[in-house]
């Protein structure tokens, strides 16, 4: 049970928000009350249809503050609205049929690019890349240094979760994503521990090996079942520090999986598992993955304090519970790779693919 624990616990906890406003209904992002087009639907009669997507120049750098003009083919109004700190744009309300959306920037070539939307269809497009206009025109569209960008990053990061609900803050879609500083990678830890969903599955599975008499050292009672979820909530608190900041930090190395999604089944398959031993270096360089494995092992290791003293492991079943974390770390990356993609929501980076 434990090592399920320990599964469900790294997609979790090793494993803010974008700079959007809210909307008024019948609005366009960035648009003062009182801008909507005269002739717009009642907010009750607007379709929940959204058009939304990340703009980017050519090297991948997100451009905010660009301007974004959308004409639907089925009105004579436009709405329009700019880019956030983080490249995003977004339109609610958009009627379905074709339109055209044309983007631009200063110091940039503006672009326009069209598509149509089916009944009760939302769509996030694909990156947007403007390209840099003249010489003369030439402006610094950022301004924003390494460690702005990793922030960004990191808070859309934290919007991602599976099925909604558990957090998948650890996977970066973003094959060139800032490296992250020592106090953002503490600041990851600790949000993925104080996330609500954290202490809910805490304690289903304390309430499971309450049922099942795990850990009988404990006792049975409220007192049993509280010392059950004291020692969960220790495993993913020491697992996740250790594992997702303190070593990553002493090793300055980054505590995400990065995802591939290119190439071949086999090529995805060996690249996954052998993340479970190699990781990113904050230099953008591969090497061992000194953080996580040690992580694994000292998280194991500390947990003999606490667990009863029937249930504590000796040496030689800490390594191999060690070794099996390690396991288990491919089979959670594998699983990124393939499957939690496609079950979480939050999802809106369009960074740079792996090449």
């Amino acid at each position: 049970m434990r090592f399920v624990v320990a599964l469900l616990c790294w997609v979790m906890v090793c494993g803010g928000g974008p700079a959007e406003a809210q909307q008024a209904p019948g609005q366009a992002s960035g648009q003062a009350p009182g801008q909507v087009a005269a002739g717009q639907p009642d907010a009750q009669a607007l379709p929940a249809r959204t058009l939304s997507g990340v703009v980017t120049d050519a090297d991948g750098a997100l451009v905010p503050g660009a301007k974004v003009t959308l004409e639907s083919a089925g009105s004579t109004q436009t709405r329009s609205t700019v880019t956030g700190q983080d490249g995003h744009f977004s339109f609610s309300g958009v009627e379905a049929g074709g339109y055209a959306l044309t983007i631009s920037a200063a110091g940039m070539e503006s672009t326009t690019q069209a598509g149509a939307l089916n009944e009760d269809e939302s769509e996030e497009l694909p990156a947007i890349v403007l390209r840099v206009g003249a010489a003369s025109e030439r402006v610094e569209v950022s301004s924003l240094n390494e460690q702005e960008l990793a922030e960004i990053q990191m808070k859309q990061e934290e919007k991602q979760r599976l099925l909604g609900v558990i957090p998948n803050f650890y996977v970066t879609y973003d094959w060139k994503a800032a490296a992250l500083t020592p106090k953002q990678k503490f600041k990851l830890a600790a949000r993925a521990l104080v996330d609500p969903a954290t202490f809910v599955i805490v304690g289903g599975f304390a309430g499971i090996e309450q049922a099942s008499n795990e850990f009988s050292g404990y006792g049975t009672g409220w007192a049993g079942y509280g010392k059950r979820y004291g020692a969960g909530l220790a495993d993913a608190s020491i697992g996740g520090f250790l594992g997702g900041a303190v070593f990553p930090v002493l090793f300055h190395q980054d505590p995400r999986y990065f995802y591939k999604g290119t190439g071949t089944v086999w090529q995805r398959t060996r690249y996954a598992l052998s993340t479970a031993v190699i990781a990113r270096g904050d230099n953008g360089k591969w090497q061992p993955a000194y953080a996580s494995v040690l992580g694994d092992f000292a998280s194991g290791a500390i947990s003999n304090l606490y667990y009863p003293a029937s249930d504590q492991t000796g040496v030689a079943l800490t390594m191999e519970n060690g070794m099996l974390s390690v396991a288990f770390d491919g089979v959670a990356n594998l699983l990124q790779e393939f499957v939690l993609k496609k079950i979480s929501t939050g999802i809106r980076s369009h960074g740079t693919p792996q090449p």
